[in-house]
């Protein structure tokens, strides 16, 4: 049995978005900036676009810029934002300790500029306290940016309220949503978010196209020069098939999302049920307050890069952690600030299902998952140091 579960490092693209796709590269090949008629019925396909995406998290058209993915928007969102408090004298951000590093490393580079940052730790569920947010806002804060949905162990931030604290505080609101468009409802207005960053190939679009959404009035600062494409904002000319593309795989997502969530939920949670009878093992976030398609697991005494090779043999392809990191030796970031020490971050195991996973599937993944946990435990010097009580087990 082959069985992908990685969608959240990346999806595969959606016939609706695939045919899309070569639709617009085979009719509507034109430069969108052209005055002749192939150009604009490019522009016209990219602003049908523009307004479909719109529509769907309750922005207006104008406030969509598009862009190569998540990580320029995260970046684009954080830059503007902090040249905005810059210009009045406010040089503090307020973030967290399991942002995507796409966040975590705009903010090393603000510092080196002169502004403070204060990463708020999460509980061991892996959510912010909104009240300790609250208290960490300051006189000079310019910039609150919590992401919507982690990529790691899929826990929910509570959006909503974070938006109404910093609207009453008239802080800007930044929400990296990567991994909550497209499989939870998003309405920027009732949230009152300011800027948000998605991604398409999380929701079965292409990769290397997205979008950022920055409220009216909010002066961006260009990451990219050289032309007026995007109002000015993003230079350089559109990719209009992915653009499309995206436009039609959120569309898709949208219109399909209650229905993979009553699916996926119960296969979720089978599997959770599944891997806990594993002996020292953890749950990583929330039981309930998680996306219905992630599931992230520790397992104590082994090493989660061995594990996930044997799975790979099995079939089943999965990771440890965010696949922007997956070569790095360190722990993850997420798990070492809910509370696991590293010698546990070390056997992490991250499960994201697709949307059409099985529960013939979820099956196969217990039973693979516990016969590799037990085979590498077997010849496992920590977990011989662990049961002989030379040490002692932490989960």
């Amino acid at each position: 049995m082959k069985i992908y579960a990685d969608n959240a490092a990346t999806t595969k693209i959606s016939d609706t978005a695939l045919n899309t796709m070569l639709d617009c590269m085979k009719n509507f090949y034109g430069n969108p900036s052209s005055l002749y008629t192939i150009g604009q019925k490019a522009k016209e396909k990219l602003e049908e676009a523009r307004l479909s995406i719109a529509e769907i998290i309750n922005a207006h058209p104008s406030e969509i810029i598009f862009t190569s993915g998540g990580s320029e928007a995260d970046n684009q969102a954080l830059l503007s934002a902090a040249e905005i408090g810059k210009a009045k004298g406010k040089t503090h951000i307020i973030s967290t300790a399991i942002e995507h590093h796409a966040i975590l490393h705009t903010l090393k580079r603000l510092e080196k500029n002169g502004f403070t940052v204060t990463l708020l730790p999460v509980k061991e569920n892996g959510i912010v306290d909104a009240d300790e947010l609250k208290s960490a806002i300051r006189e000079d804060t310019c910039l609150v940016t919590v992401m919507a949905v982690n990529n790691e162990i899929g826990t929910i931030q509570p959006i909503k309220e974070i938006g109404e604290i910093c609207k009453e505080n008239g802080v800007l609101f930044h929400t990296d949503a990567v991994q909550a468009v497209g499989h939870m409802p998003i309405d920027v207005k009732a949230m009152n978010i300011d800027m948000l960053s998605a991604s398409a190939h999380k929701f079965n679009g292409p990769k290397g196209v997205g979008f950022m959404y920055a409220r009216k009035g909010i002066r961006l600062t260009n990451l990219i020069e050289g032309g007026a494409q995007e109002k000015g904002k993003r230079a350089g000319t559109e990719n209009v098939a992915g653009i499309a593309a995206m436009a039609a795989a959120l569309k898709e997502s949208v219109e399909n999302m209650q229905a993979v969530k009553e699916r996926l939920t119960p296969i979720r949670d089978h599997i959770i049920k599944g891997l806990k009878e594993i002996p020292h093992c953890a749950l990583n976030g929330d039981e309930r307050e998680r996306m219905c398609s992630s599931i992230s697991f520790c397992f104590e005494g082994i090493e989660g890069e061995s594990l996930l090779i044997l799975l790979d043999q099995k079939g089943i392809s999965a990771s440890s952690g965010s696949a922007c990191t997956s070569g790095a030796l360190d722990p993850s970031h997420v798990l070492l600030a809910i509370g696991r020490v590293h010698d546990v971050a070390h056997g992490s195991l991250r499960i994201s299902l697709g949307a059409d996973a099985t529960m013939e599937e979820a099956d196969y993944i217990i039973k693979s998952v516990k016969e590799v946990v037990e085979y590498l435990r077997g010849f496992s010097p920590v977990w011989r140091d662990l049961t002989s009580g030379k040490k002692e087990f932490i989960l």
